[in-house]
């Protein structure tokens, strides 16, 4: 298997824009354009910086759907782990399921460009695989 690498970590917030011009402002990070899904409520930024991870800040219109473990709830959402290709997050994807880990979604290709699956880690956290 490929090393892997934090791609991004996602946060849920009810104030998308305060979020952004916070982590641009106060921390340097440079914001990318604003993604919408009108068909599910969701808009989102990323938030680049001179190293590392980037910042996924995300808000749905109907608010937080749930408070149980490995749903979408406020605050911390996800992190993505980036493993290099297609192929690669089928062959992890597969290696999962035969586990018995929990895949929540995909693999897909998200509205915003991404090749990825979600799965649950076994405390319950959502955890992207990204090619």
């Amino acid at each position: 298997m490929s090393i892997l690498r934090v791609d991004h970590v996602g946060i849920w917030t009810g104030d998308l824009e305060g979020m952004r011009d916070f982590y641009v402002t106060y921390l340097g990070g440079s914001c990318g354009p604003l993604y919408e899904n009108p068909r599910k409520g969701f808009r989102s930024y990323f938030i680049s910086f001179a190293e590392g991870a980037r910042l996924e800040l995300m808000s749905r219109a109907q608010g937080y759907p749930s408070s149980k473990p490995g749903a979408e709830a406020a605050g911390y959402a996800h992190v993505a782990y980036r493993v290099g290709s297609r192929e690669a997050v089928d062959a992890l994807t597969a290696r999962l399921q035969v586990a018995g880990i929990s895949v929540v979604d995909g693999p897909r290709v998200t509205g915003d460009g991404y090749y990825e699956v979600v799965i649950v880690d076994p405390e319950g956290n959502r955890v992207e695989i990204v090619e």
